[in-house]
């Protein structure tokens, strides 16, 4: 796996936290951000959208002069969890091309995915109650941090199973249109590599994201509008 193979594995990870805060229900939005990826400006863009019956669809989406990246989850609510249906990743760095969808079938309790990935990372994997994507384990971040729970889960994605711990780092001010708010820092790190994510109360979906590798920042955004 390249280096910005999949940047927003890591960012969806974070991207709904706030808005599954017991106080704030699940509504449709969509975000807008000031992006910067590889040393370049970007657009940013994450939506969250009824499917019906229950079903939602969260997309992100990152796009500059090099790179061209989306990711999206469809997702349910079962026993007071949620879990992934169906996800794809997708993305274009220069000439270089990458598509993978994922099956979370909770009949046979098996993940699969296809596309542009190894044989050997293609499952099935078995599947087990509370398990998420990347893009989910976010709600269950919000919900343990207003609990105070310790903030660790298993991840289900590409072919392996991985534990994931968050933890708070502190509160700090970020301005959004002119206007500061305060925000709770949360911090998860693997390996060489940092996601932050400022999350503020008023908003459904973080003030700031940002991706850190090797100590140097890979991907960050900022929002500048939401409707």
């Amino acid at each position: 796996m390249t280096t910005f193979q999949r940047p927003l594995t890591w960012i969806a990870a974070a991207a709904l936290s706030v808005a599954s805060l017991p106080a704030m229900a699940l509504q449709p939005f969509k975000a807008d951000y000031l992006a910067s990826y590889m040393g370049m400006q970007a657009n940013g863009t994450m939506t969250l959208a009824s499917e019906g019956a229950g079903k939602w669809r969260y997309s992100l989406k990152v796009k500059n002069q090099l790179a061209d990246l989306s990711q999206s989850t469809v997702f349910e609510e079962a026993n007071g969890r949620l879990r992934p249906l169906s996800s794809q990743d997708s993305s274009v760095l220069l000439v270089k091309k990458r598509n993978v969808q994922a099956n979370y079938n909770w009949t046979s309790n098996q993940a699969t995915w296809t596309g542009d990935i190894k044989p050997d990372r293609a499952g099935p994997v078995a599947l087990k109650a509370g398990d998420m994507d990347a893009l989910l384990i976010n709600l269950a971040i919000a919900r343990d941090l207003a609990a105070g729970r310790p903030l660790n889960y298993r991840m289900v994605d590409e072919g392996r199973i991985k534990p994931m711990s968050y933890r708070v780092v502190g509160k700090e001010a970020v301005t959004v249109a002119g206007k500061s708010y305060e925000a709770t820092k949360v911090s998860r790190v693997d390996g060489n590599k940092e996601l932050i994510a400022w999350i503020v109360p008023e908003f459904p979906v973080p003030a700031r994201l940002l991706q850190r590798e090797s100590g140097k920042d890979a991907l960050d955004l900022t929002i500048k509008g939401l409707n």
